[in-house]
């Protein structure tokens, strides 16, 4: 979809729970404990995993090259016991047969981007999954990378590219879209741990 300026209805410009899956790329013991913000990035995508199971969300996790960087941190692992990693060697997502195979089969168009590093998995599926003809969001408070300075540019990169960015509050206000709900009183939970 082309943007022009005031041409998009609503539901072209918000994010729906419709055709979207929350990737969680690479979030793995070694590479973990030298990220910035860790515990803040860990537990917004556990907000994020358990958003996207109340509301039915699919959600696929991969690992890059798990014997030299460890499997998944335990956090987030014990939240999605039932979803298998898609172990990977290339840094983007989009270069994994697998991967792509998986998005293909939960057919979606929405790729809600979590993980790390900003500048090289994550950037490199964003861009790769744009030109591709996904529609990339890219949670903010939900990446992170060794270096502030790597996550800033990354953004502005795949900003570059198209993707949107967006926080894990802002998302999951978007895709409810209305208050009042048992969806809505269950995430309010959630957001409210703050």
């Amino acid at each position: 979809m082309t943007y022009r300026a005031g041409r998009w209805t609503a539901e072209e410009a918000l994010l729906s729970r419709d055709k979207t899956a929350l990737i969680i790329i690479d979030v793995q013991e070694r590479l973990f404990k030298k990220v910035e913000d860790r515990d803040k990035i860990a537990g917004n995508i556990c907000r994020l995993i358990q958003f996207a199971n109340i509301l039915g969300i699919p959600i696929v996790l991969t690992e890059q090259y798990p014997e030299g960087l460890g499997p998944t941190i335990h956090r987030i692992r014990e939240l999605i016991p039932n979803v298998k990693p898609i172990e990977k060697i290339k840094f983007s997502c989009m270069a994994s047969r697998e991967f792509r195979r998986r998005i293909s089969e939960i057919n979606v168009k929405n790729l809600v981007l979590t993980g790390i590093e900003a500048h090289i998995c994550v950037a490199q599926t964003a861009i790769e999954a744009i030109t591709s003809g996904y529609k990339v969001y890219v949670v903010y408070d939900a990446i992170s990378s060794r270096h502030r300075e790597d996550k800033a540019i990354a953004i502005e990169r795949m900003k570059q590219h198209g993707a949107y960015i967006i926080t894990s509050e802002m998302l999951m206000y978007e895709v409810l879209r209305r208050a009042g709900t048992t969806e809505f009183k269950e995430i309010l939970k959630l957001v409210r741990e703050d």
